[in-house]
């Protein structure tokens, strides 16, 4: 390469990793996975010492990634908060061991933690209690969180003990555990909105979102891995995390001291093997050496410590040919592209389908039909397409391009500038719209009508449903006309639309689609306004003002109910005899005010779900996860082991089913 060769590359790769960092630290939006990232840094470090002529302190290799949001104030870190070096191979960990050694020229011991892959957040503590929570930023300065880490109930607010530095800092790692994030996922795909690509990218979404309460509804988790402060109890890194759990933080139980390389490999080896097992994600190993006095005298670059690294697994990757791309149309009318590709094994299941989520990821990927693409899963949970082999392109392949009319309709499609989703405007007459409001009505969670896809098509070609409301009028002898449709068929359709009848409000209401109210939203909803015409007429300012009701919910609804047919779809709903307001309670409402979390095994689904029916019932409220706000533990046979741990640590009472019917006065669950 020659010199000229050398500056031009060295421009690009500082131009394409700006462009990364700002995608993956700023939108929280990765644009490439991390290998791919860490071999382009690792060229540009390397062309960078050969040519020193070319330095630039603000090259990409001189600094932390930032994650700056202006919408939030900055701070100051009490002590520099750095990145660690990267490495995929147990050759560059030998070089590593090899340093260390030279340069302390005496024993010491290493430290081996989980890698967890979430958001890095300092923690800044007082007196013993939480003064300031700060994002990684530039390692320097980062974005003031403070009220958002509040909600993370795993964050001490107040220290327990009293022998704890009076200053000092905690650094530690924000993640997305696996339950919250299929739970975050399955409400946002109910009210319409596009679904996260993995538990990192819903993490760092979360932590910077300007609503508090919120963040508190999304389950963040974090772990401390390091105590940074002038006077702490301990030489050794390892003790003083086991000081750090004393004083209430929560630390990896999975943290090792070992004495050698050796130690490391089998931890390494051991992890690569079973963090599928985990429930949340990891992508790797932390190495570090324990004394703090030999990590003072090892010393740091601008960019890293010398006395750690980071041994990042390999995500699974195969390699498939792109045969087409679909674009679907949503319910709400979001338009999601998905990648057909030649069926291929990874992690364990046959890959034939990939979301490629909008057009920029498209875009970015320069994706052309006939590629051969690497797919990965996304947080070990959804497949995605994360590059192209570009060498193996044929000559006449033609580029993916985003679609610009309904695929199903042919409306133009439109953008909202702050989205990265395109969306068919045409409501009332995309037909899979139409289709995915009905079957969102119709399901188990909602009106639970016993008809699936096929029929909801097969009633809308025959032109006998338009909307929800069409439903109701359905005769006998429209469906025996139909295909498929036999006696027994056709008035067991009809039995089920006429139970539906019976559903309580708040289940009606989550029906409706409206989009943002989820099931959850709903009940809130239901309860405070009672009835579907209170509802219709209530202000923005009424709405915000509900706990669990946000912007954008309060606009949703109101836009909703600004739509004359909806308006007139609900009229018809009422005259069909559907429940459009609570109906009053027969039973005393004993748990007001009482919140409960029901685990295990009851004999049954059943069981658990009538328990479930009978504490909302009774006036109770019921959570999927424990908290300080949890006020009992409803426990059958092997429950929860995280759900009972949390429950003793916060001196919850666990009580049995026989006890929670005797709360209620109930002998049985009357089976």
């Amino acid at each position: 390469m020659t010199r000229e060769e050398a500056k031009k590359r060295i421009q690009e790769l500082r131009k394409l990793l700006n462009e990364y960092d700002y995608y993956y630290y700023v939108l929280a939006q990765p644009k490439v996975p991390d290998y791919e990232y860490d071999v382009l840094m690792k060229e540009l470090i390397d062309l960078e010492q050969q040519y020193p002529e070319f330095f630039d302190p603000n090259s990409p290799s001189q600094r932390v990634g930032n994650d700056h949001d202006q919408s939030f104030q900055q701070a100051r870190h009490g002590f520099p908060m750095l990145s660690l070096n990267n490495t995929y191979s147990p050759e560059e960990l030998l070089d590593f061991d090899q340093r260390i050694k030279k340069t302390l020229g005496e024993q010491f011991h290493y430290v081996c933690e989980l890698k967890f892959d979430g958001v890095s957040i300092n923690l800044r503590y007082e007196d013993g209690r939480l003064i300031e929570a700060i994002t990684r930023g530039d390692g320097t300065v980062g974005d003031v969180v403070t009220e958002n880490v509040k909600t993370i109930r795993s964050i001490p607010l107040v220290l327990r003990g009293d022998d704890f530095p009076v200053r000092f800092e905690a650094r530690g790692e924000i993640i997305m555990p696996h339950e919250s994030f299929e739970r975050l996922n399955k409400e946002r795909k109910e009210q319409g909105l596009p679904e996260f690509a993995n538990p990192r990218n819903a993490a760092a979404g979360s932590i910077k979102l300007q609503n508090s309460a919120e963040v508190a509804r999304r389950g963040l988790d974090c772990f401390v891995y390091y105590i940074v402060g002038e006077e702490l109890p301990s030489d050794s890194h390892y003790e003083n995390l086991q000081y750090a759990r004393k004083w209430g933080f929560k630390v990896s139980e999975h943290v090792r001291r070992v004495n050698d390389l050796r130690g490391v490999f089998d931890f390494i080896e051991y992890w690569e093997r079973e963090r599928k097992n985990l429930p949340f994600d990891i992508d790797g190993a932390v190495i570090k050496v324990d004394s703090l006095r030999q990590q003072r005298i090892l010393g740091e670059t601008a960019k890293a410590p010398r006395w750690a690294i980071a041994y990042k697994f390999k995500a699974e990757r195969v390699s498939t040919r792109l045969l087409s791309v679909d674009f679907q149309v949503g319910r709400t009318g979001v338009v999601t592209p998905v990648a057909n590709l030649e069926p291929v094994h990874l992690a364990g299941t046959v890959v034939k389908r990939a979301s490629l989520h909008n057009a920029d990821i498209i875009k970015n990927l320069d994706l052309h039909y006939g590629d051969y693409v690497y797919v990965e899963k996304g947080g070990e949970i959804i497949p995605k397409i994360v590059g192209v082999d570009k060498s193996r392109r044929q000559p006449d392949a033609r580029p993916v391009e985003f679609i610009t009319h309904c695929p199903a309709c042919g409306a133009k499609l439109v953008r909202d500038p702050d989205e990265a989703a395109h969306y068919c405007p045409n409501r009332w007459g995309c037909p899979p719209q139409i289709i995915g409001r009905i079957e969102h009505f119709v399901g188990r969670k909602a009106m639970d009508i016993l008809m699936g896809e096929a029929t909801i098509k097969q009633l809308y070609e025959a032109g006998l449903v338009r909307t929800v409301a069409d439903l109701y009028d359905l005769k006998y002898e429209d469906l025996i006309k139909l295909e498929r449709f036999a006696d027994k068929s056709a008035r067991n359709l009809l039995e089920s639309i006429e139970r539906s009848k019976q559903v309580p409000f708040e289940r009606v209401l989550f029906a409706l689609g409206i989009r943002y109210v989820g099931e959850t939203v709903a009940k809130v909803l239901a309860r405070h306004f009672k009835d579907i015409d209170r509802l219709r007429q209530a202000s923005y300012d009424e709405l915000v003002a509900i706990d669990e009701i946000g912007d954008k919910i309060a606009k949703s609804i109101i836009e909703f109910f600004q739509d004359e047919r909806n308006l007139q779809i609900i009229e018809r709903l009422k005259k069909a005899g559907l429940q459009m307001r609570v109906q009053e309670q027969d039973k005393p409402q004993v748990l007001e005010g009482l919140t409960f979390v029901v685990t295990g095994n009851f004999g049954t689904p059943q069981r658990r779900k009538k328990i479930e029916e009978l504490v909302e019932l009774y006036g109770g409220k019921k959570a999927s996860s424990v908290s300080s706000k949890t006020d009992y533990i409803v426990a059958g046979d092997k429950p929860g082991a995280s759900k009972i741990q949390k429950a003793q640590q916060l001196g919850i009472p666990i009580i049995s089913a026989e006890d929670f019917l005797k709360m209620i006065g109930i002998d049985s669950l009357g089976e």
